[in-house]
């Protein structure tokens, strides 16, 4: 039985950034359970209060985002008075930040998520996602930042989804025995194309867990047999090859994991992609001082 402790997140925002320091922290303790208490929009006395009154039922570790400096004393004062332990997740970036900019702190509270421009590109991206999701609008998958080509149950479409949460213009193409891949795949793109891979038992197992999810009568077929299994990822493994793509295990990832190596990809890439624009710019001046052409 794990031993049970309160976490209480509280924020003036929606609570995402701090949820996602809690969570990161409290995976390193795998015998303890933590009650999270999550507490977002916290912007009036009103609202803390309600926040507290949780707070004295069931103490616990208080990890708070809060940026109106009389709200956070006032949250740090009930803490001490109660000898629960009480931390700001954003408090020290904040402070370390303006003395390096040598700049104040606007101290406005959710700014991360105003309606500007980048949040637009996110949706945008996300809507990308949507509609050339399973190899769907191959007539424009070209527009695409990345495209993921793996066999069934290699976590495309979520690792797209994550993608797009990023601005990245994620498409997914799965590859089915029997059925041609779109040959845009094959001509010159402006799109990343990265090849998913997974154990072939691994990879049976979660496709049998999916057919039970769906109530499927036949859970004994092709699609789970080991033997084919194992012969559809040697054989998109050697499609990756061929075609010199990028190739990502996705067998002891995580879906953020796989995106983030997906993200370093793009990231070398886009260096590479400046280091031969710098180049080429290097090679006409130097055509162009020596008297030849700079073409």
């Amino acid at each position: 039985m794990k031993e049970k402790r309160h976490l209480y997140l509280v924020s003036d925002a929606t609570g995402e950034t701090v949820r996602s320091i809690a969570r990161a922290c409290a995976v390193q303790f795998e015998d303890i359970e933590v009650v999270e208490h999550l507490w977002p929009m916290v912007r009036s006395r009103r609202a803390l209060e309600t926040a507290l009154e949780d707070l004295g039922h069931e103490p616990g570790i208080v990890f708070y985002s809060l940026l109106n400096h009389d709200l956070a004393a006032h949250l740090e004062q009930f803490c001490r008075a109660r000898n629960v332990p009480c931390i700001s997740v954003m408090e020290p970036f904040i402070t370390l930040m303006a003395r390096y900019f040598g700049r104040t702190p606007k101290g406005l509270p959710g700014k991360q998520h105003m309606l500007d421009a980048e949040y637009f590109h996110r949706i945008e991206a996300m809507n990308f996602v949507m509609a050339h999701d399973d190899g769907q609008k191959q007539t424009s998958l070209n527009e695409a930042d990345v495209i993921l080509v793996g066999v069934s149950r290699t976590s495309k479409t979520p690792t797209c989804i994550y993608l797009a949460n990023r601005g990245v213009k994620a498409a997914n193409v799965p590859i089915v025995p029997g059925i041609p891949l779109p040959p845009v795949l094959f001509k010159r793109s402006r799109a990343l194309i990265v090849g998913l891979t997974e154990d072939p038992a691994r990879l049976v197992e979660i496709r049998k867990n999916r057919m039970r999810i769906q109530n499927s009568a036949q859970t004994r077929s092709d699609y789970t047999d080991l033997d084919k299994v194992r012969e559809e990822v040697a054989e998109s493994k050697r499609l990756f090859a061929r075609q010199g793509w990028p190739v990502i295990d996705v067998t002891r990832r995580s879906i953020e994991e796989t995106a983030a190596a997906v993200l370093q990809l793009l990231s070398q890439r886009q260096r590479q992609h400046e280091e031969g624009e710098a180049g080429d710019l290097l090679a006409g001046d130097r055509g162009t001082a020596t008297g030849g052409n700079p073409r």
